[in-house]
């Protein structure tokens, strides 16, 4: 969510919303294909585990998905953007957007200290405490990696525009099947695809391959296809690639034809 989040308070509104709904058709869809394809080998899988033991009863889901909610309000609400043009709801909202964001602060606390223990909220607190400490360091090192090599518009660093250009600028088959491809090979740290693709977006990149590259970069990468591989086997791994991969770029295509 933070990334989703960040995408668009980065890249633009119409990208967050863009790359939030590829991953979760995409999650459905991969799911569908992979199980069309291999429905007869997961459901000789399946038969060879063991029955577990149902769990008991715990806190009831909706007060999960209430504290989840606030969290995710007071996240969106924080991080909303300024608008370009005076007028409207979007202005409205940028006004107040901090008591939106406080009562979602707010809510997120509350429901915290009513319905987890004293145990949850510490862990709560040591998990974001170590997300942040591990994050912060590489968003940095990706901002200033993305500022050496790519410059910002109008102002070109090591790598030139016309480059950018050339193999990802338009909206292209070509451009966006390179986004995609390239993007389930390369690994990137933790949010940190969001300063490099500000960047090649500066440098001439077109925003049907820059979707194509957020929606396969973190789906994929080098490793993860070797750890996939050692877990469903080479077919199986082969298979979700390719649908990463042709899935994104059709993505990127479409986003490309529909945006501004």
């Amino acid at each position: 969510m933070l990334a989703i989040v960040l995408t668009a308070r980065v890249l633009g509104l119409e990208l967050g919303v863009a790359r939030a709904a590829g991953a979760v058709i995409f999650s459905v869809v991969i799911g569908l294909l992979m199980s069309l394809i291999f429905g007869r080998e997961e459901v000789a899988r399946q038969e060879g585990f063991a029955v577990l033991p149902e769990e008991e009863a715990g806190r009831p889901l909706w007060k999960t998905a209430v504290n989840l909610a606030a969290m995710v309000f007071f996240l969106v609400f924080a991080n909303w953007a300024a608008p370009r043009s005076e007028g409207g709801l979007w202005e409205a909202v940028y006004r107040l957007r901090w008591i939106l964001a406080g009562g979602g602060l707010v809510v997120t606390v509350l429901s915290g200290m009513a319905w987890f223990s004293r145990d949850e909220r510490l862990e709560w607190l040591s998990s974001a405490r170590d997300y942040a400490l591990q994050v912060i360091p590489l968003l940095f090192a990706g901002v200033l990696a993305a500022g050496f090599l790519l410059g910002r518009p109008g102002h070109e660093a090591l790598i030139p525009g016309r480059y950018v250009a050339m193999l990802v600028g338009g909206n292209s088959l070509g451009a966006n099947f390179f986004a995609s491809l390239s993007g389930a090979f390369m690994y990137f740290a933790t949010l940190t695809e969001v300063p490099i693709l500000q960047g090649l977006l500066g440098a001439g990149m077109g925003k049907g391959p820059a979707l194509a590259l957020l929606l396969a970069g973190p789906a994929l990468s080098l490793p993860s296809m070797l750890v996939i591989n050692s877990i469903l086997g080479f077919r199986k791994t082969v298979t979700y690639v390719a649908l990463v991969v042709l899935l994104s770029t059709a993505a990127g295509i479409i986003f490309g034809a529909m945006a501004p």
